[in-house]
């Protein structure tokens, strides 16, 4: 059964000091259903990603409190928790719920509050994505983890901070264009390679930010859609998941991303699609290096030729493959339960023709989030055209 996206919302990301996770989620939640033209009443089952939140708001159970606040007490609810793939997991969960014909309408989302408990609480929170035995006890948190990955890939090829650089004025550039964008303030090379150090050879604009938000779509059959008279213009095309050591001191190789790899195939293959068949991408930069990985996991370059996507402008906004024309997770931000479909979000307003950094044409869209150090991913791909 096919399955159409009916409506998308995101609340701003950055920090919501006067707000709540039931709030956030409820807020983008309603405003997705307004989008799609459908009710509380409407929706069947509710997936919601939220990976912290009972360590933040000391609060378990979040898909019921979420339906309840929401006031969707009739639908089938549940948290989907995969670190910083959560959403995406959600999405993916509501997708293939409905291509099974087991619902016709899912309420798909995620929320996440980071900026009220502290750095220190957050950074603590963050961590349980890594091994807790091998790289939590030994001091490791995720800039040093993603450092040691950074090291390793220019240890292994021809690239310097400076490529790393060029990613973050890349995504600097198209947030400060993005309504729903944190930072919202352009940056250079030298400002970035200037920015205090927090982990070689990271520094701190190579590093998202903490951000609080949420983001929802609304997910429904094709059948449903032609019952009630929905004008959808996208659709879900393929999804892939897969999963890697939680440990990077497992993996053969620090600077490739393997579960990335296995997911977009899969992807790739249920869509029938190659990676030049995509027209523009949001995927997982929680670091710079993190979307220089990425962008060689999901085929669009050779390994070792990822680093020059952004110096050369190929994953610019008119570039070959534009990637991160909302800003990305380092200038949109990165609220950890809500970043998949988050992306999602953006990947929906490029396929209808309303984006702020609009990609002339596009029609096939990808979205890659990973959990942790790259333990976990989650590839979801769009096709513009609806019911």
């Amino acid at each position: 059964m096919t399955v159409q996206i009916a409506g998308v919302a995101s609340t701003p990301y950055g920090e919501h000091p006067d707000s709540s996770t039931r709030e956030l989620f409820t807020d983008a939640g309603l405003e997705a259903l307004d989008d799609a033209g459908l009710e509380v009443g409407d929706v069947e089952e509710l997936y919601a990603g939220n990976f912290i939140g009972d360590q933040t708001d000391d609060q378990a159970h979040v898909g019921a409190m979420l339906a309840d606040y929401l006031g969707a007490r009739q639908a089938a609810s549940m948290r989907t928790e995969s670190a910083c793939a959560s959403a995406s997991s959600a999405a993916r969960s509501g997708a293939q719920t409905i291509a099974a014909g087991d619902a016709d309408v899912a309420l798909v989302g995620g929320v996440e509050m980071m900026s009220t408990g502290g750095l220190a609480a957050v950074t603590d929170a963050l961590a349980n994505a890594a091994d807790n035995e091998y790289e939590n006890e030994a001091g490791l948190t995720f800039p040093g983890i993603y450092a040691l990955m950074a090291q390793a890939y220019m240890d292994e090829f021809d690239a310097g901070p400076g490529d790393l650089a060029a990613v973050a004025v890349k995504n600097y550039e198209n947030g400060a264009s993005n309504p729903l964008s944190q930072r919202q303030e352009e940056t250079d090379v030298e400002s970035v390679l200037d920015s205090p150090p927090v982990a070689t050879p990271l520094h701190l604009q190579d590093c998202c930010p903490i951000s609080d938000g949420a983001s929802a779509a609304v997910l429904v059959s094709e059948s449903y859609a032609d019952e009630h008279g929905l004008e959808t213009t996208v659709s879900w095309a393929g999804s892939g998941q897969a999963s890697d050591s939680l440990a990077l001191q497992d993996r053969p190789d620090l600077a490739r991303t393997r579960a990335a790899e296995r997911a977009a195939e899969d992807a790739y293959d249920r869509a029938e699609i190659s990676p030049e068949d995509v027209d523009v991408v949001e995927l997982h930069d929680c670091f710079t290096i993190a979307e220089i990985l990425a962008i060689e996991s999901l085929g669009f370059f050779e390994r070792g030729e990822g680093a020059r996507g952004a110096v050369d402008g190929e994953t610019a906004a008119d570039g070959r493959i534009p990637v991160n024309t909302s800003g990305g997770l380092l200038a949109k931000g990165h609220p950890v339960g809500a970043t998949g479909v988050g992306q999602l979000v953006e990947i929906t307003k490029q396929l209808e023709g309303r984006h702020p950094n609009q990609v002339d044409d596009a029609t096939i869209g990808l979205t890659h989030t990973v959990g942790g150090s790259g333990a976990s991913c989650v590839v979801n791909v769009l096709r513009a055209g609806g019911a």
